[in-house]
């Protein structure tokens, strides 16, 4: 079983469409159930002091993590750069999930990454941030990430139309089903 997260906490992102891209890619080339989740879909009551013990975890927040965390053997993880890094509720989420079945949840599992940036990186930085983060809870990450640069310039309204990010995305599918 295969999750695509898209990445932002943010209503109607950029990300959420290249996000949904993927799941859609993944779901035509792949035999395994593939799931989505949007980080706009984090119950709210998942950030409090008591947080940090099993039985704090938010229910609402136990069963995301029960259904597109803990069966799954592959993450793909497609977010944007916030302030040079990934966004602060993608860490909240892991380190909400990390409280509860620490090792069902992340320990040998494998995750793809695909930044998302206006402008010219990619969000390459962020790449390596959250893969620090991924190795220190124990999934395995891809060695090839795909940083997309320029993202409005990929789109058309809430369409991606760039045939060159096509071509790109599809092959990292495939890479990402190899690995």
């Amino acid at each position: 079983m295969i999750t695509v997260f898209s990445g932002s906490n943010r209503r109607n992102s950029k990300t959420s469409i290249f996000a949904k891209y993927f799941h859609e890619l993944l779901s035509k080339s792949s035999k395994e159930e593939v799931h989505f989740f949007s980080l706009e879909d984090l119950p709210l009551d998942i950030c409090h002091a008591e947080m940090y013990s099993p039985k704090g975890q938010s229910k609402a927040l136990a069963a995301i993590q029960d259904k597109y965390l803990i069966p799954v053997e592959k993450f793909l993880f497609v977010f944007p750069e916030y302030n040079g890094s990934f966004p602060g509720a993608l860490k909240l989420m892991i380190d909400a999930c990390s409280i509860r079945e620490y090792k069902p949840t992340f320990k040998g599992k494998k995750a793809g990454l695909v930044g998302t940036a206006s402008g010219r990186a990619g969000n390459l930085r962020g790449m390596d941030h959250l893969t620090g983060v991924l190795h220190h809870v124990g999934t395995q990450v891809m060695p090839n990430k795909l940083p997309i640069s320029s993202i409005e310039q990929l789109l058309d309204g809430d369409q991606l139309v760039d045939e060159g990010a096509i071509k790109t995305m599809t092959q990292y599918v495939e890479q990402f089903l190899a690995f």
